[in-house]
């Protein structure tokens, strides 16, 4: 009640200085609303809410909710700062990524930006009410004659209601396309998702690569020190030559060699990690340790996933969007050629704006019914048509394209997991043979029946062995996200599953 009493004074000097009865009324009629409905009305919680920022509920409720990941129940959250964990697992690296990519944040500005171009198609169906209120001095005096001068300060008051009433579609298939762009503009976000969730799985296991590379390295160099040692002990005791150790001798610097480069690879993919789930430059990650895949079969068949991709891909939904959209604008260009219907009201008090004060005082209220007509425009709506019709083939050209362009996505990644899924077993059996092999080799070098080339050779073959296991093993992790990544269902849920144990 106390803005009320606030809003009646001012009512009250506003009566005394001239303003007009109608603003007087308006005024009072809302104190008695909120009079009779004090428990209801509460200015500084309706300022607080979204009733005055967003009165026609343009705002879709992903923008209140967040952005949910297929197949996960809750959405992503970056309410809280992310902090990076001692051992960054693949879902750290996700959450961390998604709140701070630039890409992912404009991506969501988008989505405000056509919100409120729905807002406003959906104003065009409002009537727009404008006013003015002016302190006029006037003074006139002559200079030359014997009249004398005239001097009056008054108040003007000017108010108009236009409303349009009727026309053939053009508001309709405005905010039409309003809404396909904003359909587009979160299908577009949920892209942009998907599409840095490939990038940051794909620099989470090039690091995990370089890792267990850099262990097989550190595992080679060690067994080529142990041969070095043994080379050593048997020229010491006679049973071995000087040339036996030098070759021992070549092939440590070898390994160290490549243990080094092995180093400087894990530095570089940690960087590139670094980047991509947006962390400060020089971050110093730590990963963590990935177990033995489950090498379980792609859980559907690649037509599945065609089906899926063709009818869920984000950037897919977007691009049908457009294509609904670019048909909505065709039709506002046809529409804006055709009639239309407005009402005006107008309400004038002491003259009309721009014009001078009245010496008396008048007030005017004018209302109308106006037929728009549009007869010529030197051709520019014929154009317009066919400008709007041809961006509509420009966007089904481009849906047609990016259906294609997933469906190939899609079929090289399954094929890749695929490949991925054979390689392990075959690399998991290359790696028992190699050590089983090496083994051998070093009991019977230590015993004088084989000589330092079979050692040393062996022991290269386990050197690649391992080297073909943690390729196998990036292989298989990698491109089986990816299969669910390139059909657009990649969520949190996928990157808990079995795949990535």
């Amino acid at each position: 009640m106390k803005a009320c009493v606030s809003v009646e004074l001012r009512r009250r000097s506003r009566r005394r200085a001239g303003l007009p009865r109608v603003v007087t009324a308006c005024v009072a009629a809302l104190c008695l609303g909120g009079a009779f409905n004090a428990h209801a009305f509460d200015l500084d919680g309706i300022l607080r809410s979204d009733v005055l920022r967003d009165p026609l509920q343009a705002t879709p409720p992903v923008l209140h909710g967040g952005a949910v990941l297929p197949g996960d129940d809750l959405a992503v959250s970056c309410a809280e700062p992310q902090e990076i964990p001692a051992q960054l697992s693949l879902e750290a690296a996700v959450d961390l990524a998604m709140c701070s990519n630039p890409q992912v944040r404009a991506a969501w500005a988008a989505i405000k930006v056509q919100a409120g171009a729905v807002g406003e198609a959906r104003a065009a169906y409002l009537p727009t009410l404008t006013g003015s209120l002016s302190r006029l001095s006037d003074k006139t005096w002559f200079p030359d004659g014997t009249t004398a001068a005239s001097h009056s300060t008054g108040n003007t008051v000017y108010a108009a209601l236009t409303w349009r009433l009727l026309d053939f579609g053009g508001r309709e298939a405005s905010l039409s396309a309003a809404k396909n762009l904003l359909a587009a503009a979160m299908a577009s976000h949920d892209a942009t998702l998907q599409k840095t969730l490939t990038a940051v799985i794909q620099a989470y296991f090039d690091a995990q690569t370089a890792q267990a590379a850099l262990s097989a390295k550190q595992q080679a160099a060690a067994i080529a020190a142990s041969t070095l040692e043994t080379a050593r002990r048997k020229e010491a005791r006679g049973d071995g030559s000087n040339g036996d150790t030098l070759q021992a001798q070549t092939t440590l610097a070898r390994a160290t060699l490549e243990m080094s480069r092995a180093a400087g690879d894990l530095d570089k993919t940690k960087a590139i990690l670094v980047y991509a789930v947006g962390a400060a430059p020089g971050t110093t990650l730590s990963l963590e340790s990935l177990g033995p895949p489950k090498a379980s079969e792609l859980a559907q068949p690649l037509a599945d996933w065609l089906v899926q991709a063709e009818q869920g891909h984000p950037a897919i939904r977007a691009a049908r969007a457009q294509v609904d959209a670019a048909r909505a604008r065709a039709e506002v260009a046809r529409s804006e050629g055709l009639p239309s219907l407005d009402l005006s009201a107008s309400f004038y008090q002491n003259g009309r704006p721009g014009q001078g004060l009245n010496t008396v005082q008048t007030r005017e209220r004018l209302v109308g019914v106006t037929l728009n007509l549009p007869i010529f425009e030197g051709f520019a709506r014929t154009y317009k048509i066919r400008g709007a019709d041809a961006l509509v083939e420009q966007r089904d050209a481009e849906l047609r394209d990016i259906e294609h362009r997933v469906a190939m996505e899609v079929v090289q990644a399954y094929s890749d997991a695929s490949s991925a899924l054979k390689n392990l077993d075959a690399s998991t059996s290359l790696l028992e043979s190699a050590q089983l092999s090496l083994s051998s080799s070093q009991r019977k070098y230590e015993k004088g029946v084989s000589d330092v080339l079979e050692i040393l050779s062996t022991q290269k073959a386990l050197t690649d062995a391992w080297q073909e296991r943690v390729r196998c093993l990036s292989e298989w992790r990698s491109a089986s996200l990816r299969v669910v990544a390139a059909a657009g269902r990649l969520g949190m849920t996928q990157l808990k599953s079995p795949a990535t144990n």
